[in-house]
């Protein structure tokens, strides 16, 4: 990044009278592209191949969001459009010679550079009139350049006016675009643009930014106070210097931390890492209490739980990308104490954290009492730090019913009688932290009796006299059910017309067993088929049905089966000797049907004959005489 440095009617530090003071957004605007090398190096990178090799465009789009640039990028462009010393006579991106037309063209005020601000010449007059001057010639430049900024403020009718000419500009013309909502441009209008976005400036090279311009302006700085800024300042450079000059006024000469954080209404990193801590730990009342003290020293709710939010995202993100922590924006308390919770801390708390936060974020702004949601906030967090995920929890459970069945000693074991009660300790519960803690019951309390369940070889009368629970069994339907034609029959049995026509047509069979069914739809099918199997088929056999979609194709429906059936017959037909010797010998005749003869028990072949029925034009086999096969 080169260095950033006054423009030549600036001086380096402000009068004692401070009449003549600049801001330093304006102070340290860039003046060429190598200034403008602070976070858009692609941009200037393609402008530079563009220049050398004489690819210039008629027309450019500059989008981002507010200050990182766009009006002083198109400033810039026109200069390199205009440039001309007396060596060079040709477009170029080397500025660093101010040309004949550079000062007036970034001071704006050169005669062939007009800007506009869309905002307060929307409608189609005013693009008329640059319609109508873009038919004469620069008066000294080399292009006469159009600078229109906020460019998506234009009416319809401006951007319709506009298209043409934007199109099929004269050769002298060239037209810069800058906008922060590219979204509101007419797609007809990008077409004909080559379009830049300017990113956001990362925070560390705003902290890079700063550092040189207070070595420029002899002011100290202390880091952490760099950091927050940039943070704060989200991506602009304009915003950041903006927020700089108030953090020297506000420090008396100086940026130093604890200023800036007063400044900014900034909670203290370092004790947004120690409530994160108590968070993760569980502690409510440690993170309640640290939250009381943020509190009356000037936090505001919503801004400790954004930083936590942001410490949180920083610590999945130092979990996966490590050299993160480089970042220079980041303080000495982040980079140390984050990689330690990133080593410490699951993924699934960290997710379970940032969601929580997500939601509590707005409760927090919305409410008429900030500082007691953010409590609730906190309160939740520091419970749900430690909950099990669903598969602890599912394996867990796993664990201890297999600890109930499988590790009780058999009745009559360890010198007992047999079918006594064995002694079994209560597993201890899974607490809200995911720790096993002893039991605690409160007196009086009902207490768990367990039992085991002696084998078959060591039952005792007495226990054959004692009723036990049955083993959990899938039951038996009151009404066999193991295929698609099963249903269909029970359609039609209870009277089901609509019903059967639609589980014959619409529905394919993934999967079925005994109270649980997994089927596809046709597209068209309603999808009310699903709760109408459920509640017939619960109705029908005396269990109760899960019916459910899948997304697996499935077998044919009832219908397509039965036309593939009558398919692969009428196929069979065909290649019978006899058959094609009847259709060969009669020409015009063809198969209607083929169906299966029914035969009597005592004369049934190994296999079934079949009967195809044959039609005639010349008569001599009618439709209906069966042709044995």
């Amino acid at each position: 990044m080169n260095d950033i440095g006054p423009t030549s009617t600036d001086h380096p530090a402000a009068p004692a009278g401070g009449s003549a003071y600049r801001v330093l957004a304006r102070k340290y605007r860039p003046k060429d592209f190598s200034d403008l090398m602070v976070g858009q190096e692609p941009m200037v990178r393609t402008l530079t191949n563009a220049f050398e090799t004489g690819r210039i465009a008629q027309a450019y789009m500059l989008t981002g969001v507010r200050g990182v640039g766009k009006t002083t990028t198109a400033r810039i462009l026109a200069r390199a459009l205009n440039y001309k010393t007396p060596e060079i006579d040709k477009p170029s991106i080397d500025l660093r010679v101010l040309g004949e037309h550079c000062q007036a063209i970034m001071e704006g005020r050169h005669v062939d550079v007009i800007e506009m601000d869309a905002a307060s010449h929307t409608g189609i007059d005013d693009i008329r009139e640059i319609i109508e001057q873009v038919r004469y010639r620069p008066v000294s430049a080399r292009y006469k350049v159009y600078i229109i900024d906020e460019v998506h403020m234009l009416s319809t009718q401006a951007f319709n006016g506009l298209l043409k000419t934007l199109e099929e500009p004269p050769e002298h013309v060239k037209f810069i675009f800058a906008t922060t909502e590219i979204r509101k441009v007419p797609i007809t209008v990008l077409s004909r643009c080559q379009r830049f976005d300017l990113r956001r400036i990362s925070a560390a090279d705003l902290v890079g930014l700063f550092t040189t311009i207070l070595q420029k302006e002899a002011v100290a700085a202390e880091p952490e106070a760099l950091a927050m800024i940039a943070r704060a300042a989200e991506g602009s450079a304009r915003d950041g210097l903006s927020l700089l000059d108030q953090a020297i006024a506000h420090g008396g000469g100086q940026v130093i931390a604890e200023t800036v954080r007063s400044m900014l209404g900034l909670a203290d990193r370092a004790r947004i890492v120690d409530l994160f801590e108590h968070i993760v730990r569980g502690d409510v009342a440690a993170a309640l209490s640290e939250f009381g003290e943020q509190y009356e020293a000037g936090a505001s709710p919503v801004v400790v739980l954004t930083d936590l939010a942001d410490f949180t995202h920083l610590v999945t993100r130092f979990k996966y990308i490590p050299d993160s922590a480089n970042d220079p924006s980041l303080s000495e308390v982040e980079r140390v104490r984050g990689a330690e919770f990133a080593e410490g801390v699951a993924v699934s708390t960290l997710s379970r954290l940032w969601q929580m936060l997500l939601k509590g974020i707005p409760e927090a702004e919305a409410s008429s009492r900030p500082a007691g949601a953010a409590e609730m906030v906190l309160i939740r967090l520091a419970h749900a730090a430690h909950l099990p995920s669903p598969e602890d929890a599912a394996r867990r459970v796993a664990e201890i019913a297999g600890s109930d069945t499988g590790a009780r000693p058999a009745a009559g074991g360890n010198g007992g009688p047999a079918g006594a009660r064995a002694s079994v300790p209560p597993m201890p519960p899974v607490t809200a932290r995911g720790i096993d803690a002893p039991a605690r019951m409160p007196s009086g309390g009902p207490t768990a009796m367990l039992r085991a369940v002696p084998s078959p070889q060591q039952a005792s009368p007495a226990l054959e006299r004692t009723p036990q629970p049955a083993a959990e069994v899938a039951p038996e339907p009151l009404v066999p059910v193991r295929s698609m034609d099963d249903i269909s029959d029970l359609c039609g049995k209870n009277r089901e017309p609509v019903l059967r026509a639609r589980v014959r047509s619409s529905v394919h069979l993934v999967k079925i067993e005994p109270g649980r069914l997994e089927i596809s739809l046709e597209p068209d099918a309603p999808k009310t088929i699903v709760n109408d199997l459920t509640t017939k088929l619960r109705e029908w056999t005396g269990i109760t049905w899960w019916v459910t979609l899948s997304n697996e194709q499935g077998a044919p429906t009832l219908v397509q089966a039965e036309e593939q059936a009558k398919q692969a017959r009428f196929t069979d037909a065909r290649a019978d000797p006899d058959v094609a010797a009847i259709l060969a010998q009669f020409p015009g005749a063809r198969i209607t049907d083929v169906r299966i003869r029914a035969v009597e028990e005592d004369d049934a072949p190994d296999e079934l004959p079949a009967a195809a029925t044959a039609e005639s034009d010349e008569g001599d086999i009618l439709p209906g005489d069966d042709i044995e096969l």
